[in-house]
């Protein structure tokens, strides 16, 4: 991804999808992180939100509908197409990160986010209904020579959120049990796995052994 040319304005919440195609060069630019109030609703207190931004890059061009569309095109048409009519198709890259709760050890931290997708502009509501089971590709509605692209990269980086958010490594060890703590190195604690590629399971008795060392 570049970085956003002078002539972007950051602020711009949408696109001339068409003449973005026509320009043939990506346009990129940056969204203030507060903007994005609907990735924020539940968002945990964290230093720097308020100052936090997300970059983005939106590319634009014309390209011939995927086969069994311009198949299904001709037929609708009654085999009096002469030549299919070629479709907008955007690709949209995002950076940023998002203020999240660990689900491990309950505590709030930054998660990157990355996002490059590439979309299929279609007519109506209608048309991405009956398009949607059989492409490969995601489909969007121009409505009007504009889209808007505040809310796209909203909605992308939503769907782009781990599910159970986690820290790659929790700041301090969880305590889970007598004897078994999270990070230390003991087996079942960590994911080690034993023979046969199964969880290595704590000894039943590992816990009781270390109740009796800790009696005076």
């Amino acid at each position: 991804m570049t970085r956003p040319t002078p002539d972007t304005d950051p602020r711009d919440d949408w696109i001339d999808v068409e003449a973005l195609a026509r320009r043939a060069t990506p346009l990129a630019g940056v969204y203030a992180l507060p903007r994005l109030t609907r990735l924020l609703t539940d968002a945990p207190a964290l230093a720097g939100v308020e100052t936090a931004t997300v970059r983005w890059q939106a590319q634009a061009e014309w390209r011939d509908p995927p086969a069994a569309v311009a198949a299904a095109m001709r037929a609708l048409a009654g085999g009096r197409m002469a030549a299919v009519p070629r479709q907008l198709w955007l690709r949209l890259q995002i950076e940023g990160a998002v203020p999240l709760v660990c689900q491990r050890c309950l505590e709030p931290y930054w998660q990157p986010l990355q996002v490059d997708r590439w979309f299929r502009f279609v007519a109506d509501e209608a048309t991405a209904e009956a398009e949607d089971d059989t492409c490969e590709e995601d489909l969007l509605v121009l409505e009007g020579a504009r889209h808007h692209l505040l809310a796209l990269v909203e909605d992308e980086l939503l769907l782009a959120a781990p599910l159970v958010p986690m820290h790659a490594a929790c700041p301090r060890p969880l305590p889970l049990a007598a004897g078994d703590t999270l990070g230390t190195g003991e087996p079942g604690a960590t994911g080690e796995l034993a023979a046969g590629g199964e969880p290595a399971k704590p000894h039943p008795f590992a816990a009781l052994a270390a109740l009796k060392l800790r009696r005076p």
